[in-house]
């Protein structure tokens, strides 16, 4: 799969059917040591309440995606994931 193929699906949590929103072009944190993908970097919803509010990216870990379909991202977060992880920047 390229990186091309993830723009534009939208992702859905598994456990909620929440949508978080839809990959971007430029929305992969890769480590640079190993290359591999850590997360999909999600930005910040404009009038959303919850998790969203203050306005931040959403990091989604790349070991909560279920699965990659033809339209949409599954992945599986829980309340225990600490909000949804804040990108620091």
């Amino acid at each position: 799969m390229r990186l091309s193929d993830l723009v534009g699906k939208e992702v859905v949590n598994i456990l909620t059917g929440a949508r978080l929103g839809t990959v971007g072009e430029v929305d992969l944190i890769i480590d640079e040591v190993s290359g591999e993908i850590d997360a999909i970097m999600l930005p910040p919803r404009s009038g959303v309440v919850g998790f969203w509010s203050d306005r931040q990216p959403l990091l989604i870990p790349w070991d909560a995606i279920v699965k990659i379909g033809s339209e949409v991202v599954i992945v599986e977060l829980d309340e225990t994931f600490p909000n949804y992880k804040r990108y620091p920047y």
